[in-house]
This record gives C-alpha cells, sequence and structure tokens, in this order.
C-alpha cells in the first residue's frame, strides 16, 4: 500500500497532479530505468516533446506490465527534460498525467542539457510498488 500525503505546509501538489510525499508500507521495491522515445526497432525518435513523451509512457506501461503492476502502484517519477521551460512542461506534462490515471506519485522534474541520445527531449525513470 502506498500512503500519499500531501501536507498544507507544502506547495499544492494535489492540484496539478503529484503527491509531496508517497510511503511505501512493507514490500518490495522496482527500480525502472530511464526510459526514452525508443522502440527497440530502429525507428528515430520523434522531433517533437508530446510524441516523445507517448513513446516513453508506452515503455513505462510495458516495464508495469513486466513487473505485473499498474499505475496505481508507481511510487514516484522523475522526469527528465532537455532545456525545459514552461513549453515543454505544458506538452509533456498531460500525455504523463493521463498515463498516471489519477495516480498522484510524489513526481520531480529536472532540467538538463543533454540525454544519451542527440535527438532525445524526455527520460522518465520510476519506482513501482511490487
Amino acid at each position: 500500500m502506498i500512503n500519499r500525503i500531501n501536507p498544507a505546509s507544502l506547495p499544492d501538489a494535489q492540484s496539478i497532479g503529484y503527491s509531496q510525499i508517497s510511503v511505501v508500507e512493507a514490500g518490495r521495491i522496482a527500480y525502472v530505468s530511464g526510459q526514452v522515445a525508443s522502440k527497440g526497432d530502429g525507428q528515430p525518435a520523434p522531433d517533437n516533446i508530446a510524441e516523445q513523451t507517448r513513446w516513453v509512457v508506452a515503455n513505462l506501461a510495458n516495464a508495469l506490465e513486466a513487473l505485473d503492476a499498474h499505475t496505481e502502484d508507481i511510487v514516484w517519477l522523475r522526469v527528465y527534460v532537455v532545456d525545459l521551460d514552461d513549453e515543454k512542461m505544458a506538452a509533456s506534462f498531460p500525455v504523463l498525467l493521463e498515463f498516471l490515471n489519477g495516480t498522484q506519485p510524489s513526481l520531480t522534474g529536472i532540467g538538463v542539457s543533454a540525454l544519451a541520445g542527440a535527438d532525445l527531449m524526455l527520460e522518465v525513470e520510476m519506482a513501482v510498488q511490487v
């Protein structure tokens, strides 16, 4: 079981789709490596962040399936975005929130100068209670 906490003394995260604190009861945690816009078939990554986010979300969903887990089992997400700005957040975060389907894990958005591939704009890693 994961207990989501949003203390009134911290900024209101719940209204924008995540939790300030996620407490995991005894159990196992799987740490999923950062997922990028790669389908593994050599197809180049899309050239816009919204579509890359859709590919990343598909990879996250595949990881959840491999773990026999669901979005409500996600403890936290770390979202790395190249040259993060309001426009990129507006394009990518709604796709992530749709994937989360109301789950509201702890979430950190991190702006970076580059990822492992020159064409990659976004990478997401997650911890999942299994």
